[in-house]
């Protein structure tokens, strides 16, 4: 096998790691690519997966401490780069959006952690890296490592997102909440609704959405209800986002274009994610 046969077959995996540690479907497939040379120019590497994850672990690292400082001057809330993929099992990012490890409330717990200890803990616990080699990454003790962990594990804690619903439970819930904010019924719109739901936009100053996270059934419909007065009932196609139901929306009149994402728990949408900063929308097709 060559060089590039044994990069390509490890490819998938490297993108998942460096997706997971940096949100971002650029700087991933920066990473994955940064890799390549020096992966082709190493000599003597025993275990290729092991090897690459620890490269592609170290340049996304520098990309996080990079992104915390420009997140400083952030207009309104962070969201990952949205990963549209349709479902099809020849897509090549299908292997990489069924971990629930990259769905959107899955990496916005992740955005709460400092670098060292998004990397120790996704390197840890979602990939069984070694803490040897996690320390190498991080540049510091074994011990140091696994306290990043630690402190990660016990920042996210209480906080896990539920399991991922069924799509066709998604599905349903999704069509008969866009039918009842076509039909101005806010009564359903709230019946479909967690109690606790959450929205949250993502525009970077750029777009128009959310500023603010809107928080609670009521206040989400409301929100909602205001976007379609204001805008009407712009077109839109159902995908998969990050593995979960979403639709994408290209741009129509003064609406910008957008990816919208939904989590789905017990028959209710708990949590709304809109993606509308053109900077991270830059892969997706509309």
């Amino acid at each position: 096998m060559t060089a590039a046969d044994d990069f390509r077959l490890h490819r998938s995996h490297l993108i998942g790691v460096a997706y997971r540690l940096t949100g971002s479907v650029a700087d991933a497939e920066d990473a994955v690519q940064e890799a390549w040379p020096r992966f082709a120019a190493a000599r003597g590497v025993e275990d290729a997966r092991a090897w690459l994850t620890t490269v592609v672990s170290r340049i996304c690292l520098d990309r996080l401490r990079s992104a915390a400082v420009r997140r400083e001057t952030y207009v309104g809330s962070w969201l990952p780069e949205p990963l549209v993929t349709t479902g099809e099992d020849d897509d090549p990012l299908a292997s990489v959006v069924r971990a629930d490890g990259v769905r959107m409330a899955a990496l916005v717990l992740l955005d709460k952690l400092t670098p060292d200890q998004r990397v120790a803990f996704v390197l840890h616990d979602a990939f069984a890296v070694p803490f040897s080699e996690i320390a190498q990454v991080l540049g510091v003790s074994e011990a140091a490592a696994r306290q990043h962990a630690s402190r990660a594990r016990k920042a996210v804690s209480g906080s896990t997102p539920p399991p991922r619903a069924a799509l066709d439970e998604q599905r349903e819930v999704l069509e008969k909440f866009l039918t009842a904010l076509a039909g101005g019924d806010i009564d359903a719109v709230l019946g479909l609704l967690h109690p606790d739901a959450v929205m949250i936009g993502d525009g970077g100053g750029k777009a128009r959405t959310a500023v603010h996270a809107v928080s609670g059934a009521d206040k989400v419909a409301r929100f909602f209800a205001g976007l379609l007065r204001k805008y009407g009932h712009p077109e839109h196609r159902p995908v998969l986002v990050n593995g979960d139901l979403g639709v994408v929306m290209a741009a129509q009149g003064d609406i910008a274009s957008r990816v919208t994402a939904f989590t789905v728990h017990d028959g209710k949408i708990a949590a709304v994610y809109d993606i509308a900063n053109p900077d991270k929308l830059g892969h997706v097709e509309f």
